[in-house]
């Protein structure tokens, strides 16, 4: 099994030390050919306007819809939950959804930068909390019938699964605690 981690712009660096950390065999994802034997990617945190448009230009959205259709798993961070959603509610002109996950996603639902926090959130299948960290963090407004919400944050939905999709909204990349990347690696990606 091998997880790639879209390496164009934001967290992608603290995503593949998690998964080495686990074992799991992972590269940095720059081009589209490097998606051909990848089993699993993350599209990682980061300014979803920029991830968008470096995607465009070198040809990430056909590619990772048409591995996505061959059974590679795609999991997205905060700005990586916003691009594989089916509907950006506050997209800029130059983002465009990949429309993977029947989600529909508010960008920058909390605030601005100084607005980041970090919570305990109780995360399905995960046992004990989780240290949620939230920058910028999008708001998951609705889902489709086929999702499973795995957390809430005051009500509101912060992490989904819809077979070999993962959203969340928070950065489990920078807590140090592992048990998102094994969840993907055993349960979504696993699960193919």
């Amino acid at each position: 099994m091998r997880v790639g981690v879209l390496a164009l712009q934001g967290a992608f660096r603290e995503h593949i030390l998690a998964f080495e950390a686990l074992g799991a065999s992972v590269r940095a994802v720059r081009l589209p050919a490097q998606l051909d034997d990848t089993d699993g990617l993350v599209i990682p945190g980061g300014e979803s306007t920029a991830i968008a448009k470096l995607m465009r230009t070198y040809g990430f959205y056909e590619a990772v819809r048409a591995r996505h259709a061959d059974g590679m798993a795609v999991w997205g961070t905060c700005a990586g939950a916003i691009l594989i959603a089916s509907d950006i509610v506050d997209a800029s002109s130059d983002q465009e959804p990949l429309g993977l996950m029947h989600s529909v996603v508010r960008r920058n639902a909390y605030g601005r930068q100084v607005d980041s926090f970090e919570t305990d959130l109780d995360i399905a299948h995960l046992g004990e909390p989780f240290r949620g960290v939230f920058i910028r963090a999008p708001l998951i407004e609705s889902v489709g019938e086929d999702i499973e919400v795995l957390a809430r944050h005051g009500g509101l939905i912060v992490a989904v699964r819809e077979g070999d999709l993962l959203a969340t909204t928070f950065h489990p990349e920078l807590t140090g605690d592992l048990r998102v990347h094994r969840y993907f690696l055993d349960r979504v990606v696993g699960a193919r």
